[in-house]
């Protein structure tokens, strides 16, 4: 039940980011969520859009280097607190959390979190069984 998440990595310098966001731009492809993180010579911006393979398509036309990920998408209640019960039945149960980003929709009940751990697998049954709804990609594309 993982969803994918585009990495495009890219030198830290004036106009990379616009070049990724324009790429995308063009071919209609909503970003959900965006993340980035950079290094002094190199930026890594990850993304959940609502159509990867298109965005990959236009990307690799620029010449773009990128990677796919799964990752797990969460709906946090959005309220106090939220977001700490997630990472708990994480932390709990000795599955490390390498980053993650959130991000809202139009729902007023939820926030959404999107977590890289070392196994999906695992995070995914241990957060079902606590209630915890994840998303997927059909989730991603209908928001």
């Amino acid at each position: 039940m993982a969803i994918k998440q585009l990495s495009v990595f890219v030198e830290n310098k004036v106009g990379k980011l616009a070049a990724v966001t324009d790429a995308i731009a063009a071919t209609g492809v909503d970003i959900r969520a965006m993340s980035m993180a950079d290094t002094q010579e190199f930026g890594i911006i990850r993304m959940i859009v609502d159509d990867i393979d298109s965005a990959k398509e236009k990307l690799s036309e620029k010449n773009l280097f990128m990677s796919v990920t799964e990752v797990v998408g969460v709906a946090v209640h959005d309220r106090p607190g939220g977001l700490d019960e997630v990472v708990k039945v994480l932390s709990d149960n000795n599955i490390n959390i390498d980053y993650l980003y959130a991000f809202i929709s139009e729902s007023k009940h939820y926030a959404y979190v999107v977590l890289r751990v070392d196994d999906n697998e695992t995070a995914e049954k241990l957060l079902t069984e606590k209630g915890v709804k994840l998303i997927t990609e059909a989730d991603i594309s209908k928001m």
